[in-house]
Parts: C-alpha cells; sequence; structure tokens
C-alpha cells in the first residue's frame, strides 16, 4: 500500500503542476482549485509513504514521478519539444526511480 501511495501522489505532483500552469498565474478558478486539491492530496500520499519508506528513497521518487508525468504531459498537452536528448535525460530519471524502488 506505501508504494501505491507514493505512485499516486507523484503522479499527482503531474496533476498539480500542470493545473498551476495552466492557471495563468492563478487567474482562472478551475485550474487554480485542481492546483490546490492536488498538491493537498500529493503531500498527503507522499506524508503517508514517508511512514515506512526512508525520507531520501521516498522524496526522490515522488519527485522523479512527478518530473517525468510533468514533462510528458508538457510534451503531449503544451506542445513543449520533443528532442531525443529530452527523451534520455527524461529515462535517466525513469531509471533512477526504477533503482531506487530495486535497492529498497
Amino acid at each position: 500500500m506505501t508504494w501505491l501511495a507514493l505512485v499516486v501522489s507523484g503522479l499527482l505532483e503531474t496533476v498539480w503542476a500542470a493545473a498551476l500552469a495552466e492557471s495563468k498565474g492563478f487567474t482562472r478558478p478551475a485550474p487554480v482549485a485542481v492546483f490546490f486539491l492536488g498538491l493537498a492530496g500529493s503531500i498527503c500520499g507522499l506524508a503517508y509513504a514517508l511512514r515506512t519508506l526512508p525520507m531520501g528513497t521516498g522524496y526522490v521518487i515522488w519527485v522523479g514521478i512527478g518530473a517525468v508525468g510533468t514533462a510528458l504531459y508538457g510534451m503531449v498537452a503544451r506542445a513543449e519539444p520533443v528532442t531525443m536528448a529530452r527523451i534520455a535525460c527524461l529515462a535517466l530519471i525513469v531509471a533512477g526511480v526504477v533503482g531506487l524502488k530495486l535497492v529498497h
């Protein structure tokens, strides 16, 4: 259950980051509401996971999931550049996250 909470909270990090961008500087109420709900859920999930996981492992996996998810969202939904260099760097983040899970 701990790992599921960590993965979901990492995905919620992507949600709040995307909502933050869509809020246009907190000027659009619906994305602002999604931002705060996603942020609260993400932090609560991380806090739950850190009750049993080492802080460094949990935090890095949470950030990695959120970073990769946010970058992919930007490329797919916001027409941000998709380059081999960006894909390679995201793959390295995924490899690090998987590596931390395996050595835990």
